[in-house]
This record gives structure tokens, C-alpha cells and sequence, in this order.
């Protein structure tokens, strides 16, 4: 995988974010991980924090937008690569001219950036049917932070979607790996009250550190040298996927060039 070619091609990831974002928008699916999931969790927790202060509902805000983004990033960027096999565009792809990595880079932007809705509906919800008078903190460092923390969930992005297509194992556990995940990465709660166990495997999800520095940043209750760790924490964890989403496509490109056997494993 040749990260230079995003650059090179940025026309064309343009291009394919913006035709992924319009098919998207008309799929129910989506549509439901990532606006009414979320505002469905945003209500049942404003709801039960109703008297504790707005503090608390700046939490929920940025907790249950991240609740969307996983989940636009586990089923539909997971997918990215399936839906083309299942619709058997796959070969077609890998066999033109634009660089494959390209269009998957281009369709996991698409799905990180729609899912900014999820966070958008969360704070329209908390500041009117709520009454709260929401407002950020360090807004420079919380925007900052929310573009790294994309470009984090797209390197992660690029890891699990090549994974789906050629471990059928692997892909049976991901309707399992949703809800753990919004736990173990301190989405609406902090890990703190986990018990003491799970927090290294905490410590191991590329989402905890992004929600770990948009909690801080929206709040103002994280000092500026943890929040320099969770920005290092992200790009490192970022450039170590896309170590290994680079392996993943060198095997999944030989699969279907070569082998031919990506559509009947």
C-alpha cells in the first residue's frame, strides 16, 4: 500500500468520499448507526444526568457521537471492501489503473466525516430539548484534536476492512465487538469505573486515546501535557496501522490478481 498515491490522487478521493457520502445518505442502515443510535443513547443518558449540570452533558454530547463514528467505522468502513465483493465490482477495481488504496482511503474519509452528524444531532438534542447551554471549553484544541482523532479512526479503518474480506472468522465477531468497545473506551463513562483488569486492554484501543482527548478538550479537565500523550498515543497507534493495513493489502491484492481465490475463500 502506497500512502504516497493520497496524496497523488486526492482528486479522486474527493471524488470517492463524496459518491460514498451520497449513496450512504440513502441506505437505512447508515442512516441508523449513525444519527438515531446515537441520538437515542444521547437521550437515555441527558435523561438520567438531567440534574447534574452541563458539564455532564458536554460528556454525553462527545460520548454518544463517538458511539456513531465506531459504529460507522466497524460496519461500514469494516465493509467497505466486502460491499464491492458482494456486488462483484471487487476484481473490476483491483484491476483498473487508480490505485486500490486510493478508493478504500476515499470511502473510509467519507465515513468518518458523515459520522460528525452523530455528535452534531447529540449537541442539537442536549441544547434545546434539554435546555443546556452547551459550550466547548478549548475549542482550537478540541478541533484539533477531532481532526486527528479522524484521520486515527481512518488508519483503523484501513486495518479492519482488508481483515473482513479475508478472514470470514474474524468479520463473525463484528456485532460483538460494537457495545465493548463503547466500554472499554470510555465513550459515556470514564474506564475508571471499570474494574482494574480491563484498563490496559484500554490502554490498547486506538478509540480510548481519541475519546480520552475529546473529553478533555470539551470539559477543559485535561492538562496540556496528557493531552500532548493522547495526541502521541493516536499517532503512533496511526502509523502502526497503517503498517499493518499495508501488509493486509499486499495479501488481499494477491488474493485477487494473482491467486483469484479473494471471492471464493
Amino acid at each position: 500500500m502506497n500512502y504516497g498515491n493520497i496524496f497523488k490522487y486526492w482528486r479522486t478521493v474527493l471524488v470517492v468520499a463524496e459518491m460514498s457520502i451520497r449513496t450512504q445518505f440513502s441506505d437505512g442502515f447508515v442512516l441508523f448507526a449513525i444519527v438515531f443510535q446515537p441520538m437515542i443513547i444521547a437521550i437515555l443518558a441527558l435523561f438520567m444526568l438531567r440534574e447534574k449540570g452541563s458539564d455532564y452533558a458536554v460528556f454525553v454530547v462527545v460520548g454518544s457521537g463517538l458511539t456513531g463514528l465506531w459504529s460507522s467505522l466497524l460496519f461500514v468502513s469494516g465493509n467497505s471492501i466486502n460491499v464491492e465483493r458482494w456486488t462483484g465490482t471487487l476484481e473490476s477495481l483491483v484491476g483498473m489503473p487508480t490505485p486500490f488504496d486510493v478508493i478504500v482511503f476515499g470511502k473510509n474519509l467519507a465515513n468518518v466525516f458523515q459520522s460528525l452528524l452523530s455528535m452534531i444531532v447529540s449537541y442539537a438534542l442536549a441544547a434545546y430539548l434539554f435546555g443546556y447551554p452547551l459550550s466547548l471549553t478549548q475549542p482550537i484544541l478540541f478541533f484539533l484534536t477531532l481532526l486527528l482523532s479522524m484521520f486515527a479512526f481512518i488508519c483503523f479503518g484501513l486495518t479492519i476492512a482488508p481483515l473482513f474480506v479475508m478472514y470470514r472468522s474474524v468479520q463473525q465477531w463484528q456485532n460483538a465487538m460494537e457495545f465493548p468497545v463503547y466500554i472499554m473506551c470510555g465513550f459515556l463513562f470514564p474506564i475508571a469505573l471499570l474494574p482494574n483488569w480491563t484498563t490496559p486492554l484500554s490502554y490498547l484501543l486506538p478509540p480510548y486515546w481519541a475519546a480520552l482527548a475529546l473529553h478533555g478538550t470539551s470539559t477543559a479537565m485535561m492538562p496540556f501535557d496528557q493531552l500532548l500523550f493522547s495526541w502521541s498515543m493516536m499517532i503512533l497507534f496511526s502509523i502502526v496501522d497503517l503498517i499493518i493495513a499495508s501488509q493486509l493489502f499486499k495479501i488481499m491484492l494477491y488474493k485477487a490478481r494473482v491467486d483469484a481465490t479473494l471471492d471464493v475463500d
